[in-house]
Protein backbone atom coordinates (compact mmCIF):
# COMPACT_ATOMS: atom_id res chain seq x y z
CA UNK A 1 0.00 0.00 0.00
CA UNK A 2 2.64 2.34 0.84
CA UNK A 3 4.62 1.49 -2.41
CA UNK A 4 1.43 2.37 -4.61
CA UNK A 5 0.71 6.11 -2.72
CA UNK A 6 4.33 6.76 -3.63
CA UNK A 7 3.52 5.26 -7.11
CA UNK A 8 0.39 7.48 -7.24
CA UNK A 9 2.42 10.66 -5.74
CA UNK A 10 5.16 10.79 -8.92
CA UNK A 11 2.24 9.99 -11.56
CA UNK A 12 0.73 13.15 -9.82
CA UNK A 13 3.97 15.09 -9.76
CA UNK A 14 4.65 14.25 -13.59
CA UNK A 15 1.26 16.30 -14.45
CA UNK A 16 1.88 19.24 -11.33
CA UNK A 17 -0.88 17.97 -9.82
CA UNK A 18 -0.95 18.10 -5.58
CA UNK A 19 -4.71 17.04 -4.86
CA UNK A 20 -5.11 16.63 -1.37
CA UNK A 21 -7.40 13.51 -2.07
CA UNK A 22 -6.80 10.65 -4.83
CA UNK A 23 -8.56 7.82 -5.43
CA UNK A 24 -6.25 5.40 -7.24
CA UNK A 25 -8.60 2.37 -8.63
CA UNK A 26 -11.18 2.80 -6.52
CA UNK A 27 -13.56 0.11 -5.67
CA UNK A 28 -17.30 -0.07 -6.93
CA UNK A 29 -18.77 0.18 -3.83
CA UNK A 30 -17.23 3.16 -2.85
CA UNK A 31 -17.20 5.04 -5.94
CA UNK A 32 -21.31 4.63 -5.14
CA UNK A 33 -20.82 6.32 -1.61
CA UNK A 34 -18.73 9.08 -3.04
CA UNK A 35 -21.38 9.64 -5.79
CA UNK A 36 -23.95 9.79 -2.82
CA UNK A 37 -21.81 12.30 -0.74
CA UNK A 38 -20.10 14.47 -2.48
CA UNK A 39 -21.50 17.59 -4.59
CA UNK A 40 -20.92 15.79 -8.61
CA UNK A 41 -20.30 18.83 -10.50
CA UNK A 42 -19.96 22.59 -10.10
CA UNK A 43 -22.60 22.91 -13.12
CA UNK A 44 -26.18 23.94 -11.46
CA UNK A 45 -27.95 22.00 -14.01
CA UNK A 46 -26.45 19.02 -13.54
CA UNK A 47 -28.42 16.44 -10.94
CA UNK A 48 -26.93 14.79 -8.44
CA UNK A 49 -26.67 11.09 -8.64
CA UNK A 50 -28.20 8.36 -7.31
CA UNK A 51 -29.20 4.19 -7.45
CA UNK A 52 -31.91 3.10 -9.35
CA UNK A 53 -34.61 0.14 -8.19
CA UNK A 54 -32.37 -2.29 -9.78
CA UNK A 55 -28.94 -0.90 -7.84
CA UNK A 56 -27.55 0.86 -10.89
CA UNK A 57 -26.05 4.46 -10.72
CA UNK A 58 -27.90 6.97 -12.18
CA UNK A 59 -26.01 9.79 -13.26
CA UNK A 60 -26.20 12.62 -15.51
CA UNK A 61 -24.45 14.77 -17.72
CA UNK A 62 -25.67 18.00 -18.29
CA UNK A 63 -26.30 20.07 -21.26
CA UNK A 64 -24.58 17.85 -23.29
CA UNK A 65 -26.13 14.59 -23.80
CA UNK A 66 -23.96 12.99 -26.41
CA UNK A 67 -20.74 13.58 -28.45
CA UNK A 68 -20.00 17.09 -30.04
CA UNK A 69 -17.98 16.09 -33.27
CA UNK A 70 -17.46 19.86 -33.99
CA UNK A 71 -15.41 20.51 -30.43
CA UNK A 72 -13.21 17.40 -31.41
CA UNK A 73 -9.02 18.71 -32.49
CA UNK A 74 -6.14 16.59 -33.39
CA UNK A 75 -3.04 18.13 -32.68
CA UNK A 76 -1.38 18.67 -36.76
CA UNK A 77 2.29 18.32 -35.98
CA UNK A 78 5.23 17.35 -38.37
CA UNK A 79 4.30 13.60 -37.59
CA UNK A 80 0.18 13.84 -37.63
CA UNK A 81 -0.12 16.00 -40.98
CA UNK A 82 1.29 13.70 -43.26
CA UNK A 83 -1.38 10.89 -41.91
CA UNK A 84 -4.14 11.96 -40.42
CA UNK A 85 -7.13 12.28 -42.44
CA UNK A 86 -7.49 16.04 -41.98
CA UNK A 87 -11.59 17.69 -42.90
CA UNK A 88 -14.44 17.71 -41.13
CA UNK A 89 -13.97 14.52 -39.19
CA UNK A 90 -10.05 15.23 -38.00
CA UNK A 91 -9.89 19.16 -37.66
CA UNK A 92 -6.41 20.29 -36.95
CA UNK A 93 -5.37 22.11 -33.81
CA UNK A 94 -1.77 23.82 -33.37
CA UNK A 95 0.49 22.47 -30.65
CA UNK A 96 0.79 25.91 -28.86
CA UNK A 97 -2.99 25.69 -28.69
CA UNK A 98 -3.22 22.33 -27.34
CA UNK A 99 -0.72 23.53 -24.24
CA UNK A 100 -3.43 26.32 -23.25
CA UNK A 101 -6.43 24.15 -23.40
CA UNK A 102 -4.46 21.35 -20.97
CA UNK A 103 -2.97 23.99 -18.79
CA UNK A 104 -6.22 25.13 -18.32
CA UNK A 105 -7.71 21.48 -17.85
CA UNK A 106 -4.77 20.33 -15.14
CA UNK A 107 -5.47 23.57 -13.31
CA UNK A 108 -9.32 22.66 -12.94
CA UNK A 109 -8.35 18.87 -12.04
CA UNK A 110 -5.89 20.92 -9.52
CA UNK A 111 -8.29 22.86 -7.80
CA UNK A 112 -10.72 20.13 -7.01
CA UNK A 113 -10.30 18.47 -3.32
CA UNK A 114 -10.91 15.13 -4.72
CA UNK A 115 -9.09 13.23 -8.01
CA UNK A 116 -10.11 10.30 -9.37
CA UNK A 117 -7.40 7.42 -11.43
CA UNK A 118 -8.59 4.90 -13.34
CA UNK A 119 -5.82 2.66 -14.50
CA UNK A 120 -7.06 -0.32 -17.95
CA UNK A 121 -6.13 -1.53 -21.05
CA UNK A 122 -7.67 -1.58 -24.40
CA UNK A 123 -7.88 -4.52 -26.42
CA UNK A 124 -8.12 -8.44 -25.10
CA UNK A 125 -5.09 -9.19 -26.79
CA UNK A 126 -2.17 -9.46 -24.40
CA UNK A 127 0.22 -8.87 -27.42
CA UNK A 128 -1.46 -5.25 -28.59
CA UNK A 129 -3.30 -4.27 -25.53
CA UNK A 130 -2.54 0.06 -24.86
CA UNK A 131 -2.42 0.63 -21.18
CA UNK A 132 -5.17 3.51 -20.94
CA UNK A 133 -4.74 6.51 -17.40
CA UNK A 134 -8.12 8.47 -16.49
CA UNK A 135 -7.87 11.49 -14.52
CA UNK A 136 -11.33 12.90 -13.50
CA UNK A 137 -13.10 14.42 -11.09
CA UNK A 138 -16.74 12.79 -10.99
CA UNK A 139 -17.00 9.38 -9.52
CA UNK A 140 -19.69 8.66 -12.39
CA UNK A 141 -16.83 8.97 -15.15
CA UNK A 142 -14.49 7.42 -12.51
CA UNK A 143 -16.78 4.35 -12.78
CA UNK A 144 -18.09 4.72 -16.57
CA UNK A 145 -14.64 4.17 -17.39
CA UNK A 146 -13.56 1.32 -14.91
CA UNK A 147 -16.53 -0.88 -17.04
CA UNK A 148 -15.02 0.70 -20.11
CA UNK A 149 -11.63 -0.49 -20.12
CA UNK A 150 -10.25 -3.93 -19.29
CA UNK A 151 -9.56 -3.64 -15.22
CA UNK A 152 -6.15 -5.52 -14.63
CA UNK A 153 -5.38 -7.36 -12.09
CA UNK A 154 -3.00 -6.76 -8.81
CA UNK A 155 -0.68 -8.14 -10.66
CA UNK A 156 -0.55 -6.14 -13.81
CA UNK A 157 -1.43 -3.13 -11.89
CA UNK A 158 2.02 -3.75 -10.88
CA UNK A 159 3.49 -4.83 -13.70
CA UNK A 160 2.22 -1.97 -16.31
CA UNK A 161 0.79 0.82 -14.73
CA UNK A 162 3.27 1.58 -11.98
CA UNK A 163 5.23 4.13 -14.26
CA UNK A 164 4.09 5.64 -17.75
CA UNK A 165 1.73 4.13 -19.73
CA UNK A 166 0.21 3.98 -23.39
CA UNK A 167 -2.19 6.75 -23.58
CA UNK A 168 -3.88 9.46 -20.79
CA UNK A 169 -6.97 11.43 -20.52
CA UNK A 170 -7.56 14.15 -18.77
CA UNK A 171 -11.56 14.88 -18.27
CA UNK A 172 -12.02 18.43 -16.68
CA UNK A 173 -15.75 17.97 -18.41
CA UNK A 174 -17.08 20.95 -15.68
CA UNK A 175 -14.74 23.39 -16.84
CA UNK A 176 -15.58 25.13 -19.90
CA UNK A 177 -13.18 27.21 -22.03
CA UNK A 178 -13.40 30.92 -20.56
CA UNK A 179 -10.83 32.91 -22.94
CA UNK A 180 -10.61 33.06 -27.07
CA UNK A 181 -7.89 30.13 -28.19
CA UNK A 182 -6.82 30.07 -31.39
CA UNK A 183 -8.94 27.25 -33.27
CA UNK A 184 -11.58 26.70 -30.76
CA UNK A 185 -15.01 28.02 -31.60
CA UNK A 186 -16.93 26.96 -28.68
CA UNK A 187 -16.30 26.40 -24.73
CA UNK A 188 -16.07 23.16 -25.08
CA UNK A 189 -13.08 20.76 -26.68
CA UNK A 190 -11.97 17.33 -26.63
CA UNK A 191 -8.78 17.39 -27.79
CA UNK A 192 -6.48 14.58 -28.71
CA UNK A 193 -2.81 14.93 -28.93
CA UNK A 194 -1.67 11.50 -31.19
CA UNK A 195 2.02 12.38 -31.15
CA UNK A 196 2.49 12.76 -27.18
CA UNK A 197 -0.66 10.64 -26.52
CA UNK A 198 -2.72 12.35 -24.17
CA UNK A 199 -6.59 13.76 -24.67
CA UNK A 200 -7.98 16.66 -23.03
CA UNK A 201 -11.79 16.86 -22.35
CA UNK A 202 -13.33 20.53 -21.63
CA UNK A 203 -16.95 21.72 -21.37
CA UNK A 204 -18.54 18.36 -21.82
CA UNK A 205 -19.60 15.96 -19.09
CA UNK A 206 -20.99 13.12 -21.60
CA UNK A 207 -19.01 10.03 -20.44
CA UNK A 208 -18.80 8.33 -23.97
CA UNK A 209 -16.67 11.16 -25.31
CA UNK A 210 -13.79 9.21 -23.11
CA UNK A 211 -14.67 5.90 -25.01
CA UNK A 212 -14.83 7.07 -27.98
CA UNK A 213 -11.82 8.60 -27.80
CA UNK A 214 -9.97 5.66 -26.66
CA UNK A 215 -11.35 4.22 -29.58
CA UNK A 216 -9.69 6.88 -32.30
CA UNK A 217 -6.51 6.68 -30.69
CA UNK A 218 -6.72 2.70 -31.52
CA UNK A 219 -7.86 3.73 -35.47
CA UNK A 220 -4.91 5.89 -35.45
CA UNK A 221 -1.96 3.80 -33.57
CA UNK A 222 -3.44 -0.14 -34.29
CA UNK A 223 -3.26 0.02 -38.57
CA UNK A 224 0.66 1.07 -37.97
CA UNK A 225 0.99 -2.34 -36.86
CA UNK A 226 -0.62 -4.01 -38.96
CA UNK A 227 -4.32 -4.26 -37.05
CA UNK A 228 -7.62 -3.13 -38.29
CA UNK A 229 -9.91 -1.23 -36.08
CA UNK A 230 -13.70 -2.05 -36.40
CA UNK A 231 -16.61 -0.15 -35.84
CA UNK A 232 -18.42 -3.56 -35.44
CA UNK A 233 -20.16 -6.09 -32.56
CA UNK A 234 -19.16 -10.15 -33.09
CA UNK A 235 -20.10 -13.47 -31.37
CA UNK A 236 -18.76 -17.21 -31.73
CA UNK A 237 -20.60 -20.15 -33.16
CA UNK A 238 -20.63 -23.16 -31.28
CA UNK A 239 -17.40 -24.41 -33.62
CA UNK A 240 -15.55 -21.23 -32.94
CA UNK A 241 -16.29 -19.43 -36.10
CA UNK A 242 -16.84 -15.66 -35.72
CA UNK A 243 -18.89 -12.94 -37.15
CA UNK A 244 -18.13 -9.82 -37.29
CA UNK A 245 -21.57 -7.27 -37.73
CA UNK A 246 -21.43 -3.63 -39.11
CA UNK A 247 -24.30 -1.30 -39.02
CA UNK A 248 -25.64 2.45 -38.25
CA UNK A 249 -27.94 3.31 -35.97
CA UNK A 250 -31.47 1.61 -36.66
CA UNK A 251 -30.07 -1.25 -38.55
CA UNK A 252 -30.47 -3.83 -35.91
CA UNK A 253 -26.87 -4.76 -35.17
CA UNK A 254 -27.55 -4.71 -31.21
CA UNK A 255 -30.72 -6.64 -31.76
CA UNK A 256 -28.92 -9.53 -34.19
CA UNK A 257 -25.61 -9.88 -32.51
CA UNK A 258 -27.45 -11.41 -29.19
CA UNK A 259 -27.92 -14.33 -30.76
CA UNK A 260 -28.96 -17.07 -28.05
CA UNK A 261 -27.05 -19.69 -30.31
CA UNK A 262 -23.82 -17.94 -30.00
CA UNK A 263 -21.45 -16.24 -27.40
CA UNK A 264 -20.69 -12.60 -27.87
CA UNK A 265 -17.00 -11.09 -28.06
CA UNK A 266 -18.49 -7.62 -28.07
CA UNK A 267 -21.11 -5.03 -28.78
CA UNK A 268 -18.77 -2.13 -30.34
CA UNK A 269 -15.19 -1.97 -31.41
CA UNK A 270 -13.04 -4.64 -32.33
CA UNK A 271 -9.08 -4.91 -33.82
CA UNK A 272 -8.54 -7.98 -36.16
CA UNK A 273 -4.72 -8.65 -36.39
CA UNK A 274 -3.26 -11.97 -37.61
CA UNK A 275 -4.10 -13.64 -33.94
CA UNK A 276 -7.87 -12.80 -35.46
CA UNK A 277 -10.64 -10.58 -33.38
CA UNK A 278 -10.50 -9.47 -29.93
CA UNK A 279 -12.36 -6.87 -28.50
CA UNK A 280 -11.28 -3.48 -27.61
CA UNK A 281 -13.06 -2.85 -24.68
CA UNK A 282 -14.24 -4.40 -20.80
CA UNK A 283 -16.99 -3.34 -21.37
CA UNK A 284 -20.67 -2.07 -22.85
CA UNK A 285 -22.39 1.43 -23.72
CA UNK A 286 -26.17 0.51 -24.62
CA UNK A 287 -28.77 2.83 -26.00
CA UNK A 288 -31.92 2.51 -23.35
CA UNK A 289 -34.77 3.98 -25.32
CA UNK A 290 -37.77 2.11 -25.54
CA UNK A 291 -35.08 -0.43 -23.12
CA UNK A 292 -37.79 -3.79 -22.22
CA UNK A 293 -37.09 -6.86 -21.00
CA UNK A 294 -39.04 -8.79 -23.74
CA UNK A 295 -36.90 -7.08 -26.11
CA UNK A 296 -33.56 -7.16 -24.74
CA UNK A 297 -33.23 -9.31 -22.23
CA UNK A 298 -29.78 -9.64 -21.97
CA UNK A 299 -28.77 -5.63 -21.69
CA UNK A 300 -32.21 -5.43 -19.26
CA UNK A 301 -30.47 -7.83 -17.06
CA UNK A 302 -27.26 -6.22 -17.05
CA UNK A 303 -29.00 -3.01 -15.18
CA UNK A 304 -27.84 -3.70 -11.59
CA UNK A 305 -25.31 -2.78 -9.31
CA UNK A 306 -22.10 -1.21 -10.61
CA UNK A 307 -24.19 -0.11 -13.87
CA UNK A 308 -24.00 3.48 -14.75
CA UNK A 309 -27.78 4.49 -16.01
CA UNK A 310 -26.90 8.08 -18.15
CA UNK A 311 -29.42 11.06 -18.21
CA UNK A 312 -32.57 8.88 -17.81
CA UNK A 313 -35.61 9.77 -15.72
CA UNK A 314 -38.00 7.80 -13.32
CA UNK A 315 -41.58 6.47 -13.04
CA UNK A 316 -41.37 7.74 -9.49
CA UNK A 317 -38.63 9.36 -7.05
CA UNK A 318 -39.95 7.10 -4.19
CA UNK A 319 -39.66 3.80 -6.28
CA UNK A 320 -36.57 4.93 -8.56
CA UNK A 321 -38.11 2.06 -11.52
CA UNK A 322 -36.67 3.52 -14.53
CA UNK A 323 -39.20 4.91 -17.45
CA UNK A 324 -37.46 4.02 -20.61
CA UNK A 325 -39.70 5.59 -22.86
CA UNK A 326 -38.96 8.81 -21.57
CA UNK A 327 -36.40 10.92 -23.69
CA UNK A 328 -37.27 14.25 -22.06
CA UNK A 329 -34.07 14.47 -20.93
CA UNK A 330 -32.59 13.38 -24.53
CA UNK A 331 -32.91 10.00 -27.03
CA UNK A 332 -29.30 9.11 -26.52
CA UNK A 333 -30.28 7.35 -23.08
CA UNK A 334 -27.72 5.29 -21.95
CA UNK A 335 -26.33 2.06 -19.85
CA UNK A 336 -22.73 1.36 -18.93
CA UNK A 337 -21.60 -2.37 -17.39
CA UNK A 338 -18.59 -4.86 -17.62
CA UNK A 339 -18.54 -7.06 -20.29
CA UNK A 340 -19.25 -10.00 -17.60
CA UNK A 341 -22.73 -9.15 -16.70
CA UNK A 342 -23.81 -10.48 -20.21
CA UNK A 343 -24.60 -14.28 -19.49
CA UNK A 344 -23.30 -16.32 -22.56
CA UNK A 345 -20.04 -13.58 -23.32
CA UNK A 346 -17.34 -15.03 -24.30
CA UNK A 347 -13.92 -14.43 -22.08
CA UNK A 348 -11.22 -13.85 -22.89
CA UNK A 349 -13.01 -11.20 -25.55
CA UNK A 350 -11.41 -12.70 -28.40
CA UNK A 351 -11.87 -15.04 -31.33
CA UNK A 352 -9.83 -16.37 -34.52
CA UNK A 353 -10.19 -15.11 -37.96
CA UNK A 354 -14.02 -14.42 -38.96
CA UNK A 355 -15.64 -16.51 -41.40
CA UNK A 356 -18.44 -14.58 -42.16
CA UNK A 357 -18.78 -10.31 -42.24
CA UNK A 358 -22.20 -8.58 -42.10
CA UNK A 359 -23.28 -5.33 -43.35
CA UNK A 360 -26.33 -4.54 -42.13
CA UNK A 361 -28.72 -1.85 -43.51
CA UNK A 362 -32.09 -0.67 -43.21
CA UNK A 363 -32.70 0.47 -46.84
CA UNK A 364 -36.17 2.97 -46.44
CA UNK A 365 -35.96 3.05 -50.31
CA UNK A 366 -37.07 -0.65 -50.32
CA UNK A 367 -34.81 -1.89 -53.19
CA UNK A 368 -32.11 -3.83 -51.73
CA UNK A 369 -32.45 -7.52 -51.68
CA UNK A 370 -32.41 -9.05 -47.77
CA UNK A 371 -29.28 -10.51 -48.25
CA UNK A 372 -26.41 -10.27 -51.00
CA UNK A 373 -23.01 -12.05 -51.25
CA UNK A 374 -20.37 -9.48 -51.70
CA UNK A 375 -17.04 -9.75 -53.89
CA UNK A 376 -14.00 -8.34 -52.31
CA UNK A 377 -14.33 -5.27 -54.30
CA UNK A 378 -17.55 -5.24 -53.25
CA UNK A 379 -16.91 -5.33 -49.82
CA UNK A 380 -14.13 -3.01 -49.96
CA UNK A 381 -16.69 -0.18 -52.16
CA UNK A 382 -19.80 -0.61 -49.40
CA UNK A 383 -17.56 -0.83 -46.41
CA UNK A 384 -16.46 3.07 -47.41
CA UNK A 385 -19.87 3.71 -48.39
CA UNK A 386 -21.01 2.54 -44.95
CA UNK A 387 -24.91 2.85 -46.25
CA UNK A 388 -28.08 3.15 -44.42
CA UNK A 389 -31.56 5.34 -44.23
CA UNK A 390 -33.38 8.04 -42.12
CA UNK A 391 -36.91 7.82 -41.70
CA UNK A 392 -39.76 9.80 -41.18
CA UNK A 393 -39.94 10.51 -37.30
CA UNK A 394 -35.94 9.55 -36.59
CA UNK A 395 -35.33 13.75 -36.58
CA UNK A 396 -36.95 16.53 -36.84
CA UNK A 397 -37.73 17.58 -40.66
CA UNK A 398 -37.59 14.33 -41.87
CA UNK A 399 -40.54 13.44 -44.00
CA UNK A 400 -39.14 11.35 -46.55
CA UNK A 401 -36.91 8.64 -46.52
CA UNK A 402 -32.98 9.93 -46.43
CA UNK A 403 -29.59 8.09 -47.21
CA UNK A 404 -27.17 8.07 -44.99
CA UNK A 405 -23.72 7.05 -45.39
CA UNK A 406 -21.13 6.57 -42.59
CA UNK A 407 -17.23 5.62 -44.16
CA UNK A 408 -16.44 1.92 -42.77
CA UNK A 409 -19.86 2.19 -40.97
CA UNK A 410 -17.96 4.72 -38.23
CA UNK A 411 -16.76 7.69 -40.25
CA UNK A 412 -16.53 10.09 -36.95
CA UNK A 413 -13.84 8.04 -35.38
CA UNK A 414 -11.39 7.43 -38.84
CA UNK A 415 -8.01 9.01 -37.88
CA UNK A 416 -6.92 7.73 -41.05
CA UNK A 417 -8.43 8.01 -44.78
CA UNK A 418 -11.31 5.45 -45.43
CA UNK A 419 -9.53 3.33 -48.29
CA UNK A 420 -6.71 2.82 -45.59
CA UNK A 421 -8.84 0.58 -43.80
CA UNK A 422 -10.78 -0.75 -46.83
CA UNK A 423 -7.41 -2.02 -48.29
CA UNK A 424 -6.68 -3.31 -44.97
CA UNK A 425 -9.97 -5.26 -44.64
CA UNK A 426 -9.69 -6.88 -48.18
CA UNK A 427 -7.06 -8.09 -47.77
CA UNK A 428 -7.79 -9.69 -44.86
CA UNK A 429 -10.85 -11.27 -45.81
CA UNK A 430 -8.82 -12.78 -49.24
CA UNK A 431 -6.48 -14.21 -47.14
CA UNK A 432 -8.41 -15.79 -44.46
CA UNK A 433 -11.35 -16.80 -47.01
CA UNK A 434 -13.63 -14.21 -44.86
CA UNK A 435 -17.91 -14.30 -46.43
CA UNK A 436 -19.06 -10.50 -46.70
CA UNK A 437 -22.78 -10.41 -46.84
CA UNK A 438 -25.10 -7.03 -47.15
CA UNK A 439 -27.86 -7.47 -44.84
CA UNK A 440 -31.34 -5.02 -45.52
CA UNK A 441 -33.05 -5.15 -42.39
CA UNK A 442 -35.01 -2.09 -43.95
CA UNK A 443 -38.27 -2.22 -46.33
CA UNK A 444 -39.76 -4.20 -48.92
CA UNK A 445 -42.64 -4.01 -50.87
CA UNK A 446 -42.05 -0.48 -51.53
CA UNK A 447 -40.31 2.21 -49.48
CA UNK A 448 -41.41 3.41 -46.38
CA UNK A 449 -44.65 3.97 -45.85
CA UNK A 450 -45.92 1.96 -48.97
CA UNK A 451 -43.63 -1.30 -47.94
CA UNK A 452 -43.42 -3.30 -45.08
CA UNK A 453 -40.28 -3.77 -42.65
CA UNK A 454 -38.38 -6.67 -43.30
CA UNK A 455 -39.47 -9.70 -40.84
CA UNK A 456 -36.67 -9.66 -38.21
CA UNK A 457 -37.76 -14.06 -38.29
CA UNK A 458 -36.74 -13.83 -41.82
CA UNK A 459 -33.57 -11.77 -41.16
CA UNK A 460 -32.21 -14.37 -38.52
CA UNK A 461 -33.55 -17.19 -40.68
CA UNK A 462 -30.88 -15.92 -43.48
CA UNK A 463 -28.38 -15.60 -40.96
CA UNK A 464 -28.71 -18.89 -39.32
CA UNK A 465 -28.25 -20.36 -42.98
CA UNK A 466 -25.11 -18.31 -43.53
CA UNK A 467 -23.68 -19.78 -40.43
CA UNK A 468 -25.27 -23.24 -41.09
CA UNK A 469 -23.00 -22.70 -44.80
CA UNK A 470 -26.02 -23.70 -46.53
CA UNK A 471 -26.79 -20.48 -48.26
CA UNK A 472 -23.35 -20.23 -49.58
CA UNK A 473 -23.92 -23.16 -51.68
CA UNK A 474 -27.03 -22.30 -53.20
CA UNK A 475 -27.86 -20.80 -56.73
CA UNK A 476 -27.35 -17.38 -57.30
CA UNK A 477 -28.80 -14.92 -59.66
CA UNK A 478 -27.49 -11.53 -60.77
CA UNK A 479 -29.33 -7.96 -58.97
CA UNK A 480 -28.93 -5.61 -61.89
CA UNK A 481 -27.48 -1.92 -61.28
CA UNK A 482 -25.78 -2.80 -57.70
CA UNK A 483 -24.16 -6.25 -59.21
CA UNK A 484 -25.03 -8.02 -56.25
CA UNK A 485 -24.91 -12.02 -55.87
CA UNK A 486 -28.71 -12.72 -54.43
CA UNK A 487 -29.49 -16.39 -53.57
CA UNK A 488 -32.09 -18.24 -56.12
CA UNK A 489 -33.92 -19.65 -52.82
CA UNK A 490 -32.99 -20.37 -49.37
CA UNK A 491 -34.77 -22.40 -46.83
CA UNK A 492 -37.64 -21.52 -44.82
CA UNK A 493 -37.14 -18.31 -46.43
CA UNK A 494 -39.98 -16.81 -48.52
CA UNK A 495 -38.48 -16.87 -52.56
CA UNK A 496 -40.63 -14.01 -53.35
CA UNK A 497 -38.41 -11.76 -50.89
CA UNK A 498 -35.21 -12.38 -52.11
CA UNK A 499 -35.47 -10.20 -55.10
CA UNK A 500 -36.98 -7.03 -53.73
CA UNK A 501 -38.49 -6.70 -57.65
CA UNK A 502 -40.56 -9.20 -56.81
CA UNK A 503 -42.30 -7.63 -53.97
CA UNK A 504 -43.44 -4.30 -55.74
CA UNK A 505 -46.80 -4.24 -57.10
CA UNK A 506 -45.05 -1.20 -59.81
CA UNK A 507 -42.17 -2.20 -61.03
CA UNK A 508 -41.55 0.81 -62.91
CA UNK A 509 -41.59 2.42 -60.04
CA UNK A 510 -39.35 -0.13 -58.49
CA UNK A 511 -36.40 0.79 -61.31
CA UNK A 512 -36.73 4.53 -60.53
CA UNK A 513 -36.11 3.96 -56.92
CA UNK A 514 -33.30 1.76 -58.02
CA UNK A 515 -31.64 4.77 -59.98
CA UNK A 516 -32.05 7.33 -57.52
CA UNK A 517 -30.32 5.03 -54.47
CA UNK A 518 -27.77 4.27 -56.82
CA UNK A 519 -26.56 7.54 -58.07
CA UNK A 520 -26.65 8.67 -54.40
CA UNK A 521 -24.47 5.60 -53.64
CA UNK A 522 -22.32 7.08 -56.64
CA UNK A 523 -22.35 10.77 -55.71
CA UNK A 524 -21.54 9.99 -51.84
CA UNK A 525 -18.43 7.91 -53.33
CA UNK A 526 -16.72 10.78 -55.38
CA UNK A 527 -14.80 11.98 -52.20
CA UNK A 528 -12.81 8.84 -51.67
CA UNK A 529 -12.28 8.33 -55.39
CA UNK A 530 -8.63 9.95 -55.60
CA UNK A 531 -7.37 6.94 -52.73
CA UNK A 532 -9.59 4.34 -54.22
CA UNK A 533 -8.33 1.46 -56.95
CA UNK A 534 -10.46 1.55 -60.40
CA UNK A 535 -11.26 -2.06 -59.14
CA UNK A 536 -12.85 -0.75 -56.02
CA UNK A 537 -14.57 2.36 -58.10
CA UNK A 538 -16.37 -0.10 -60.48
CA UNK A 539 -17.76 -2.20 -58.14
CA UNK A 540 -20.24 0.29 -57.32
CA UNK A 541 -23.93 0.84 -58.45
CA UNK A 542 -23.53 1.24 -62.52
CA UNK A 543 -26.29 2.34 -65.06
Amino acid sequence: MENQTVQTQELLTKWGLRNSTVYRNPSVPLLYQLSMSQQQSEDPTVRPDSINNTGALVAYSGKKCGRVPKDKRIIKDEVTERDVWWGDVNIGLTQDSYNEVEKIALEYLNNREKLFIIDGYAGWDVNYRLRIRVFCTRPYHALFMKNMLIRPNDEELKKDFSGDVDFYIFNAGPQTIQKPIEGIKSEGCVAVNLTERKMVILGTQYAGEMKKGVFGVTHYLFPKQGILTLHSSANEGENGDVTLLFGLSGTGKTTLSADPKRKLIGDDEHAWSDNGIFNIEGGCYAKCVDLSKEKEPEIYNAIKFGAVLENIEYYSEETREVDFTNISITENTRVSYPLEYILGAKFPAQGSHPKNIFFLTCDAYGVLPPVSMLTPEQAMYHFISGYTAKVAGTEVGVKEPQATFSACFGEAFLALHPTLYANMLAEKIKKYDTKVWLINTGWSGGKYGVGQRMSLKYTRGIIDLIHSGELKDVEFDNFPIFNFAIPKQAKNIPTQILNPKNTWKNPEEFEKQVLELAEKFQINFKKYEDKATQEVINAGPKF
